[in-house]
Order: structure tokens, then C-alpha cells, then sequence
């Protein structure tokens, strides 16, 4: 009887531990569900980083081709008004288009091409050549509809893109032919020039745009009629940065690549500046609007260039650090790691060292004011200030040790241009 009874205690002692065995068992199972389930909200159902990353990937690739070929439908502009595809079909052969700085992307061409350009047996005096070219989407920031007519190759509508302003190439295979370069600003290429070409242009026009000069654009030119180009900015290092032109009249990209798809490039759109009592819509579509999120994010991904090695002494530019921290008060504008007050303030147009000028770019804009320009890879894109008055960082440092009176000696000044080239 006690053997028994000790054999039952035993018994339940054990079905007890396997009740508790089955709970902890379950309350795992459900704790793992939880934890599924939680992980299903984070990353299968599009919370997580992983699905995030990938989000904004696929976000700048679209706003790659975006940057690269769209037009927004400005051949309206480029096409029915300018008539720029009888131009190009009379007259501009590789070789003058890449004498007014456009440039072409090597990695389009195909073998046979890339061949043919090297023996010569490619003809580069001839338009239908240039043609070629626009059919292979390989003339940086042009977009050409070509169409067989009768056996050839005829060029039936041209627009611009981005790409057109803001990308140049590394001349890797030959000059103005190499791999794209994008948010480099294209310092040689000549938009007066181009668009003086036009038949629809009158002769005052003309002479205006001929006076821009390479790598000068003037945005306003269309809207008041005046003409006072500045140099065609850079689109990289923008990333934080809020104001992003001259002037600072928007707070964020998305504000100028509307005004340029619209007012400059023709896009079809609307853009509205109350600032400037400026209302312009072109078409009876948008085809920009939906566009300014993934382009917007594509600019943002590019980071400004490294200073290339051997460009500058390393040692002065430590040195120049100093100097631009201190005596040489650049830091108080050039500020942080954006080197730019930019998101906080504006400066009135007196603090310009392009200033006094006329008429004054900063009066044509809807602030009135400059903001400070960012200053990483300043290195890349000669002559400064926003009418190109200074051809080198040299000149640029004595602009402001002249005109603000800092007293920098020759070795201060020299030391604070290395380290500018080091940025």
C-alpha cells in the first residue's frame, strides 16, 4: 500500500511537470509567433530597413533615368518652336557639337561604332552621324525620336533633359567622349550658342544668348527678358542641404527642378512663383509633377568628388584649415559639414563678392538674396562665384582678402587654396 500510494505521488509529480512542460511549450510557440508576426509588420509587409533600402534604391534608379532621359515632354519647346531637329540635321556634326560642349557617353556606343570612331570610318563631319548618335541615346542630355523614312535615318523631334546642364563626362575615351559624369556641372557646354541656332530666334535675341559664353546659363532670361547668365552649378553634394540655388528661393530640390522642367526646359507643367508673380503652364498634361520625387532622391544619392590624389599639398592644407577657421573667416558662412549656412540664413546681396553688378542676379530672383554656396568639391567646378568673375580659387581667396580687408599674407593665402582644393 505505501508503494503504491509513493508510486501515485510520483505519477503526479510527473504529469504535473509535463503540464508545465506543455505551457512553457506553449507560451514559446506563441511568443515565437509573436516575434513572426512582428517580423512580418517590420519587413514582409514593408517596415523593415531591408525593405526601406530597397524602396530608395529602386527610388534613385527611377530618378537616374529620369535625370538622364526625360524630357518632360519639352520637345514642344525644343521641336515645334526652336525647330533644333532641322538644325541638327543640317548642320551639327560630331564635331560641332562637341566644339559647344555636348558631350558623348562612350558606354552607349557599340563595339562597331567605338571601332569605326577609331579608324575613321565613322564620319564625324556629318550630321547623319550626329543622328546615329541621338538614335543610341548616347548625346548626353538630348533625346532624339529618329524614324526611318524612305531607307534613312531622320531626326523627327529633339528635347533636353537634365543631364543636358548637369553632366559631363570623364573624356576617357577621347575628348567630350567618355563615361557620364552626373551632377558635374558641363562647363563647356554653350546653351547661348546652341540655342542661337534656332530659325524662330530673332537677330537681338541672338546676340544676347552668343554673349553667354561657355558654361553660363541664364534662368530668368525667358521670364523678364533680361540677360545676366551665371555659371551652370553643380548637382552633387546635395544631400541635406535645403537651398540649393543662388539665390535660395526654394527649400528643397524638388522647388528648381520644377521651375527648370517647366520655365527653362518647356516640360509640360505648371509652375508658380507668387514671389515673382510668375504662373507658367505648358500642355494640357503634367508630365512633371509625378517625376520630382525619384529625381529629387537621385541628385540627393550624388555625393560630391574626392579631390583626385596629387591635386593638392596636404601638408599647406592643413595649415589652410587653420586659416579658414580663423583669420580668414570664411567658417562663419561656410559652416558645418554642408560647409553653408544656407538651410538658416540668406545674406543680402552686398556680402556677394560678384556684387555690385547689373542688373543684379539676386534682384531678378524671388528672395533678393544669395545664400552661401557649399563648398565640397569647389575643386571641380572653376570659374566661382555665381557669374564666373574669378577663373581660379586663387583669385577667388583674393577677392575676399582684398575686399574684406583680412590682411592674409601671400603663404596664408596660398595655404588656404590648398585646402580649398583638398574639399
Amino acid at each position: 500500500m505505501q508503494d503504491a500510494r509513493s508510486r501515485g505521488r510520483s505519477f503526479a509529480r510527473h504529469c504535473q511537470s509535463r503540464e508545465r512542460g506543455r505551457s512553457w511549450a506553449s507560451s514559446l510557440i506563441a511568443t515565437a509567433a509573436i516575434i513572426a508576426a512582428v517580423a512580418c509588420t517590420l519587413v514582409a509587409c514593408g517596415g523593415g530597413d531591408d525593405t526601406s533600402a530597397a524602396d530608395q534604391a529602386a527610388l534613385v534608379a527611377q530618378g537616374q533615368q529620369t535625370f538622364r532621359f526625360d524630357t518632360f515632354g519639352d520637345e514642344a519647346q525644343w521641336t515645334d518652336t526652336l525647330r533644333m531637329h532641322e538644325v541638327i540635321s543640317a548642320a551639327v556634326d560630331p564635331v560641332t557639337a562637341l566644339s559647344v560642349g555636348l558631350k558623348v557617353d562612350a558606354d552607349a556606343l557599340p563595339a562597331a561604332v567605338v571601332q569605326g570612331i577609331q579608324n575613321g570610318s565613322v564620319d564625324l563631319h556629318s550630321p547623319a552621324t550626329t543622328i546615329a548618335l541621338l538614335k543610341l541615346d548616347a548625346v548626353v542630355g538630348l533625346k532624339g525620336t529618329v524614324e526611318s523614312v524612305g531607307g534613312r535615318d531622320v531626326l523627327s523631334h529633339v528635347g533636353v533633359t537634365c543631364a543636358l546642364c548637369h553632366s559631363t563626362v570623364d573624356n576617357s575615351f577621347a575628348p567630350g567622349i567618355g563615361k557620364r559624369l552626373d551632377g558635374w556641372p558641363n562647363r563647356d557646354l554653350n546653351p547661348g550658342a546652341i540655342i542661337a541656332l534656332s530659325p524662330a530666334i530673332d537677330a537681338a535675341t541672338k546676340a544676347q544668348l552668343d554673349a553667354w559664353g561657355a558654361g553660363k546659363f541664364d534662368p530668368r532670361h525667358n521670364v523678364d527678358g533680361m540677360s545676366k547668365p551665371v555659371v551652370i552649378p553643380p548637382a552633387f553634394g546635395l544631400e541635406g542641404v535645403h537651398r540649393v540655388t543662388y539665390t535660395g528661393d526654394g527649400t528643397e530640390l524638388a522647388y528648381w527642378n520644377r521651375y527648370v522642367a517647366v520655365a527653362e526646359m518647356g516640360g509640360l507643367g505648371t509652375v508658380t512663383e507668387p514671389r515673382l508673380n510668375l504662373s507658367i503652364t505648358h500642355g494640357n498634361v503634367d508630365l512633371v509633377t509625378s517625376k520630382l520625387p525619384a529625381l529629387q532622391a537621385y541628385q540627393l544619392s550624388i555625393a560630391a568628388p574626392a579631390a583626385p590624389a596629387g591635386s593638392f599639398d596636404p601638408v599647406a592644407a592643413a595649415r589652410g584649415q587653420q586659416i579658414f577657421a580663423g583669420a580668414g573667416g570664411c567658417a562663419a558662412c561656410h559652416s558645418g559639414a554642408l560647409f553653408t549656412d544656407a538651410n538658416s540664413t540668406l545674406h543680402p546681396p552686398a556680402d556677394s563678392m560678384a556684387e555690385p553688378e547689373s542688373p543684379s542676379y539676386a534682384s531678378r530672383s524671388a528672395t533678393k538674396l544669395y545664400r552661401t554656396t557649399p563648398l565640397k568639391g569647389v575643386w571641380q567646378h572653376a570659374p566661382y562665384f555665381h557669374d564666373g568673375s574669378a577663373a581660379t580659387l586663387d583669385q577667388v581667396v583674393a577677392t575676399y582678402n582684398t575686399r574684406r580687408s583680412l590682411g592674409l599674407s601671400a603663404q596664408q593665402s596660398a595655404d588656404l587654396v590648398q585646402y580649398l582644393k583638398s574639399l
